[in-house]
């Protein structure tokens, strides 16, 4: 599998956002198979201190959401942002396409963080890819997989659809 879907759940909607959670699943769009998972919540605090963003208008947002999607801020799973990226940069294989909801949002937030931090991105530039442009193509609606707003439970849901109608844009 070379494709992975990413997620991130964070509080601003800039480049610069400070993140929340990370998650991210691979998948075959031939087989329309799920695979390996990442899931990964941030310790904002960690984004926090280094400059990262957050904004009045996603931190209100995040007060509409369900009690089990803001779960994340006080998960004890929580790691800081530096460990977070190591460890997804061991999830990432080489050559790999990596989707993002929205070309201006997970892929850039994600990118930006690395930057941040000093450290390489693990995927081309060039393997960027935006689940966003597709979905607006696709006239099916999405079913739900798990919590709306849980960074792993968004991916997959995105992922089965991207494979279940809108495989003919990925291959």
């Amino acid at each position: 599998m070379q494709h992975i879907m990413l997620d991130l759940e964070t509080v601003d909607t800039a480049p610069t956002s400070a993140i929340v959670s990370i998650g991210a699943v691979y998948f075959c769009p031939e087989t329309k198979k799920l695979g390996r998972e990442f899931y990964q919540p941030v310790n904002v605090n960690s984004c926090y201190k280094l400059g990262l963003t957050k904004s009045e208008k996603t931190l209100d947002w995040w007060q509409t959401q369900s009690v089990e999607a803001r779960r994340v801020f006080i998960d004890n799973d929580r790691v800081n942002l530096g460990y977070a990226l190591n460890e997804f940069s061991v999830f990432t294989d080489k050559g790999c396409y990596v989707w993002g909801n929205g070309a201006a949002f997970d892929n850039a937030i994600l990118a930006n963080a690395y930057n941040v931090l000093g450290l390489a991105t693990p995927w081309k530039f060039y393997n960027d890819r935006c689940y966003r442009t597709i979905r607006t193509l696709l006239p099916e609606s999405m079913d739900r997989i798990g919590i709306h707003h849980n960074a792993l439970d968004d991916a997959k849901t995105q992922a089965t659809h991207l494979m279940n109608f809108g495989a003919v844009y990925v291959l």
